[in-house]
């Protein structure tokens, strides 16, 4: 067992904490509504796998903090959601329902793919 002094780990906690506090509440339920009204669908598909105009989002959405900043800041094809559209609970919800998506199986699981 690893012991921290006490100010070492406040300051861990801290920094685990400001990382994105948002993220911590995030909905998944929430998330697929914000993601179809504010049209993330159109492009990258309902469930965030991804078509000709828009990359695949899940599973395994990029980190957070990536994501938030790819998301206001983007300057290619998508548009930049400012925190006027886009909240940053709304952001983090998307993100939570991105994560939501279940893996695809693995093929080896699939009998029709292994004769």
């Amino acid at each position: 067992m690893r012991f921290f002094p006490a100010s070492g780990l406040a300051a861990i906690i801290a920094s685990v904490a400001l990382a994105s506090p948002v993220a911590l509440a995030a909905s998944a339920e929430k998330g697929k509504a914000a993601f179809v009204k504010n049209g993330c669908w159109q492009c990258h598909g309902f469930v965030g796998q991804g078509s000709v105009t828009g990359v695949k989002l899940a599973p395994n959405p990029m980190p957070f903090d990536a994501f938030g900043i790819f998301v206001r800041n983007t300057n290619g094809s998508m548009p930049p959601y400012a925190k006027a559209i886009l909240a940053d609970e709304d952001l983090a919800d998307i993100y939570a329902y991105l994560q939501s998506m279940p893996k695809a199986p693995d093929p080896k699981s699939i009998p029709l793919l292994n004769p």
